[in-house]
């Protein structure tokens, strides 16, 4: 018996999954790490799945609801377009680069977390 396409497809996922699972990790990451470096909160936090989105939202200085809200469809798109809005701000970035964060995520937090971005604590600092 010949496997048919969806056998063929899944074992491509699989494997696409197993050799570029782990770089598409890192580039995540790496980034994560740097970015609650300059926030001052724990590195190992960007390792951890879900408790990682929690110290974002600590740093964007939000409250543990809209970590719920991500679970909620419609909700959590406009949730994530907030964490992003607010993560830009926290480093000084305009809206443009909220943008980017939420379409091109590897490349716009490898600028927060590698680039000159300064954490911004402060709330009447912000623009």
């Amino acid at each position: 018996m010949a496997p048919d396409l969806s056998d063929l497809l899944i074992f491509l996922t699989l494997m696409f999954a197993y050799k570029f699972g782990p770089i598409i990790g890192l580039t995540i990451i790496l980034p994560l790490v740097l970015i609650f470096r300059k926030a001052d909160k724990p590195v190992w936090a960007a390792l951890i799945p879900f408790y990682n989105i929690i110290v974002i939202l600590q740093i964007i200085k939000k409250p543990l609801l809209w970590f719920f809200l991500l679970f909620i469809p419609i909700s959590n798109i406009l949730v994530i377009i907030g964490i992003a809005y607010e993560l830009s701000r926290r480093f000084g970035k305009q809206t443009v680069f909220s943008v980017g964060i939420i379409l091109l995520p590897v490349i716009f937090l490898a600028i927060l977390g590698y680039g000159k971005a300064k954490y911004i604590e402060d709330d009447n600092l912000l623009t």
